[in-house]
């Protein structure tokens, strides 16, 4: 298996005639990363992974992995592999079969390729199925199968378009870990397109969070959660309220928020406003609020925080926060893109 390359993209554009998908992004991922492209749909992330798998062309800019530049390379040429959201397992080939296509095409003989394939079937606990279907295994398996197939061309950058989107919860916790624990020995480059917060959050080393075809904010999960610098941002990836003093607005984490009756003493900054609802969550108490300026924002509250004042749907109360830990947001930037969820997801 080859090592984990860099990935750099410069100014990459891609446009579908008028409608600009991706906007002269500049990123960095280093050689051995875990990286994850986050944003809703038509934000740009899936149309930038087909552009580094070569799927898709390059309007402007260049796509380099490791020292060589591959932009105009075919998908083969690139030192990368996709494995497809869809799985796109062959349905009439067996599963060592659809492992070790790739290497049939380039001419492998049966024996040596089938006993690669049977490595890395080894690899992602899927060997005593190799005799079967794709239509005989059940949806975390086709996604073992997929990435053991991926995997046999020895890539240097293995791309993944939302490949826990089609699992049941319990299956895609258990198939997240599995992916980790496969990039940390590998010691591959992962490049994961996903909306899932959480599932970005757990994974990544590197966060990339896209907005209307451009990058929003790029760091480490902590950094990216912890400190968000735009609405959209502390908005997006979620547990923060955007909050206007002035003409300044913040983001300050729900946890963080702490609530006073009317009449309490306050050192420091402070929102009135009337719960709206209140939402008992097992580890902590959501207690929701609208501002008299009319916004919704939100506390959570510890058990004991709850229980030692009384709160009730309807009720006055001041929002107060450290100042400390509150991030000053950026004004939102004018998104100049034109959008077709079919073209820029």
């Amino acid at each position: 298996m080859a090592a984990g390359a860099s990935l750099e993209l410069v100014k990459v554009t891609k446009m579908y005639g008028h409608v600009t998908a991706v906007d002269t992004i500049d990123l960095r991922i280093p050689a051995g990363s875990y990286c994850c492209l986050l944003g809703p749909s038509g934000c740009g992330k899936t149309s930038t992974l087909r552009m580094i798998a070569g799927h898709e062309s390059v309007s402007a800019g260049d796509i380099i992995v490791g020292a060589k530049n591959v932009t105009d390379l075919p998908p083969a040429g690139r030192g990368t592999a996709m494995m497809f959201q869809s799985y796109a397992l062959f349905p009439h080939l067996s599963v060592i079969d659809n492992v070790a296509f790739a290497l049939k095409m380039k001419g492998v003989a049966k024996a040596e390729r089938h006993a690669e394939a049977r490595k890395l079937l080894e690899l992602v606990d899927m060997q005593a199925y190799e005799a079967r279907l794709p239509a005989q295994l059940s949806g975390g398996q086709q996604q073992r199968v997929a990435l053991a197939r991926a995997l046999i061309t020895s890539p240097q950058v293995l791309l993944l378009d939302e490949p826990l989107s089609a699992l049941d919860p319990f299956l895609r916790l258990r198939m997240r870990a599995e992916l980790k624990r496969l990039q940390r020995e590998l010691g591959l480059t992962f490049i994961h397109v996903t909306h899932g917060q959480d599932e970005a959050m757990a994974l990544s080393d590197l966060v990339v969070l896209m907005n209307g075809g451009r990058i929003e904010q790029q760091g480490s999960p902590r950094e990216i959660f912890n400190h968000p610098r735009t609405e959209f941002a502390a908005k997006f990836i979620g547990g923060h309220n955007v909050i206007a003093l002035g003409d300044t607005s913040y983001a300050v984490r729900v946890d963080r928020i702490l609530l006073r009756k009317p009449g309490q003493p306050i050192d420091g900054p402070q929102v009135a406003g009337t719960i709206s609802k209140i939402e008992y969550q097992g580890t902590y108490v959501l207690v929701a609020i609208v501002t008299d300026g009319g916004r919704e924002i939100s506390a959570q509250l510890t058990d004991d925080q709850f229980d030692g004042t009384t709160y009730s749907i309807g009720e006055q109360v001041i929002a107060t926060w450290n100042p400390a830990l509150a991030d000053p947001l950026t004004p939102p930037r004018h998104l100049a893109i034109a959008t077709s969820p079919e073209l820029v997801a």
